[in-house]
């Protein structure tokens, strides 16, 4: 399923496509995903084409640095992000989805973020 992504200005435009359309709509608890409430679909890093905009996006990484957050930096809008439980998959802020109400959706299930299996496996480590 094919969508168009604006941020709250409109300065960025993507275009996505969602393999799997809205199905994998999620919710994640880990610290920083909690406080930023969105409701996350997936999409292919092929699957992710910035039509305008690309320079008004700046990148969010803390932690493991393997995520990578993006947000709109004129209005602040988070819009996707590359996976960290799965790089080769964008995020994809469905808020910012064209035509997409996210409270729609019913019932979005949440994901443990918390105790996500990188950070076991960096704590194992140490």
């Amino acid at each position: 399923m094919n969508y168009v992504l604006t941020c709250h200005c409109k300065a960025v435009t993507i275009h996505v496509t969602l393999s799997e359309g809205l199905e994998t709509a999620r919710r994640c608890d880990c610290s920083y995903c909690s406080r930023r409430g969105a409701i996350a679909v997936s999409a292919a890093l092929d699957g992710l084409e910035i039509v305008t905009g690309n320079d008004m996006l700046s990148l969010y990484q803390w932690g493991t640095k393997t995520a990578k957050h993006y947000f709109c930096n004129n209005r602040g809008i988070y819009t996707h992000h590359q996976r960290r439980s799965d790089p080769n998959q964008f995020g994809i802020n469905v808020a910012c989805l064209e035509g997409v109400d996210p409270k729609d959706l019913g019932d979005v299930r949440w994901v443990d973020g918390i105790n996500h299996p990188c950070d076991r496996k960096q704590k194992k480590a140490l």
